[in-house]
């Protein structure tokens, strides 16, 4: 028996309007105005926004760092997920140096496999280049359909890779139709101003902001982009954070270099004050890029409206503060990075973007969905909601107001980084390819019920 949902106003990244959808084998079979009701389960959508599942291009999950495990694996992460109205996610898969790509993806795919409540693919991280690795891409594309690959210009002597790998790369990814993907900072620098404040007994969290100033977010955004032009490839800008990393884009951009940037929803609402918090509570606030000052944001919302930032991922990388992020309590650098931010992503665009009349309502699902399935590969299957799309959709109640807490969210983590934060609009109910994941806010999925999707090659956004 199929579904057909009623009542609703059907949002896209092109039109608002109203009808009813009919869903059958996991797919929108037809969308209209008086269809069949018979022998069909009807879904009432009165006073809700019918969006496409949010599409999160940015998760790590399960994932080894610091010393320690993300607090989030593929089952909680992706239940978290869900209440927030994602329903789909594209993980990292990290590499090691002089062992074949193929290990590090099969041991995603243990992770992975039979936890994941909404559906999933994988990003390639490529931390060396040579003939090895070069040999392997096409299968990689041809078998895994991975057709992104990120290059680590941060975390010098962990994650990594030398300009010659990320322009080698670029070249690759230009014959092979992948995207590449950099996370865009001056690692060496970064790297010797680490060492600096530490000796000068600078230890506590604000030094980690302190110790990446934007400038070095811009100067190696610029230098991808300025790779990604002579190689004549496409570049994708992970977590954007400042001022500087957006002109360097948006100039690449107007002088026709494929450049695509991502912000993140911490970078919009929350700034480095939050570092300063008494009792190690800054370490809450950890992760890289790391929070900018509070006029970085109107520069990250104006480059959303205008065009010049296209997604949001949410960078989720969750720990614990007690008994993960105070393994750097005497030492900045050794904090755990990164935040518990996947459930509240889809909202934060929604309440500070579309209620506070920043970015439109079809701009709204643009950003959080419908781009990052054009330029991930899985457009119009996800991304949409058209007849033969798969039937993924987020009932959402757009004038309700709540505040987001660590008491009730529903990741695995021990901390909210918007504790406190009052946001307007709420996903009700989830369906993954036309069946509930959450309803009236109700978890009624189960676990392993994700699929692993395949990508196609890259080909714009």
């Amino acid at each position: 028996m199929g579904k057909i949902m009623i009542n609703g106003t059907i949002v896209t990244a092109a039109d608002t309007y109203q009808a009813d959808l009919l869903i059958e084998d996991g797919k929108i079979a037809s969308i209209g105005k008086g269809l069949n009701r018979e022998t069909h389960e009807i879904v009432d959508a009165s006073g809700y926004y019918v969006f496409p599942g949010g599409i999160d291009p940015h998760t790590h999950l399960d994932m080894p760092f610091g010393g320690t495990v993300t607090a989030d694996n593929f089952e909680t992460g992706t239940r978290a997920a869900a209440f927030g109205g994602t329903t789909t996610i594209i993980d990292f898969c990290l590499t090691d140096k002089g062992k074949p790509l193929s290990d590090s993806i099969r041991t995603w795919h243990d992770k992975s496999r039979g936890q994941a409540a909404i559906d999933y693919s994988f990003h390639l991280m490529i931390g060396e280049m040579n003939a090895e690795v070069l040999a392997e891409l096409p299968e990689v594309i041809r078998e895994e359909g991975i057709t992104s690959f990120k290059v680590f210009m941060a975390y010098k002597n962990v994650f990594q890779a030398d300009d010659g790998t990320l322009f080698q790369t670029l070249l690759a990814a230009r014959k092979l139709g992948a995207l590449v993907m950099v996370h865009a900072e001056n690692g060496d620098v970064i790297d010797y101003l680490i060492r600096e404040a530490l000796q000068a007994g600078n230890t506590e969290p604000i030094y980690h902001a302190l110790t990446r100033p934007p400038v070095l977010e811009g100067e190696a955004t610029g230098r991808a982009a300025k790779l990604t032009g002579l190689a004549q490839s496409q570049l994708y800008v992970v977590h954007v954070t400042c001022a500087e990393a957006v002109k360097q884009i948006a100039e690449a951009r107007a002088s026709g270099v494929e450049v695509w940037g991502e912000t993140c929803p911490q970078y919009l609402v929350l700034d480095r004050s939050a570092l300063e918090g008494p009792d190690f509570e800054g370490a809450k606030y950890v992760w890289s890029p790391p929070l900018r000052e509070a006029e970085h944001q109107e520069a990250l919302w104006n480059a959303l409206r205008c065009g010049e930032l296209q997604t949001l991922g949410s960078d989720h990388c969750s720990f614990n503060f007690k008994g993960q992020k105070d393994l750097g309590r005497h030492n900045f650098s050794l904090i755990p990075n990164g935040g518990p931010t996947i459930e509240d992503r889809f909202s934060i665009l929604y309440s500070e973007g579309v209620a506070k009349g920043r970015i439109g309502l079809n701009q709204f699902v643009d950003i959080v969905s419908t781009r990052s399935a054009k330029l991930f590969g899985l457009f119009p299957r996800k991304g949409t909601i058209a007849v033969g799309s798969d039937a993924d959709l987020v009932l959402f109640d757009p004038v309700v107001e709540r505040t987001l807490s660590a008491e009730t969210h529903h990741m695995n983590v021990d901390y909210n980084p918007f504790e406190g934060l009052k946001v307007t609009g709420e996903p009700v109910s989830v369906l993954v390819r036309g069946e509930f994941v959450i309803r009236d806010k109700v978890f009624v999925g189960n676990s392993g019920t994700g699929q692993y999707l395949r990508r196609v090659g890259y080909s714009g956004g």
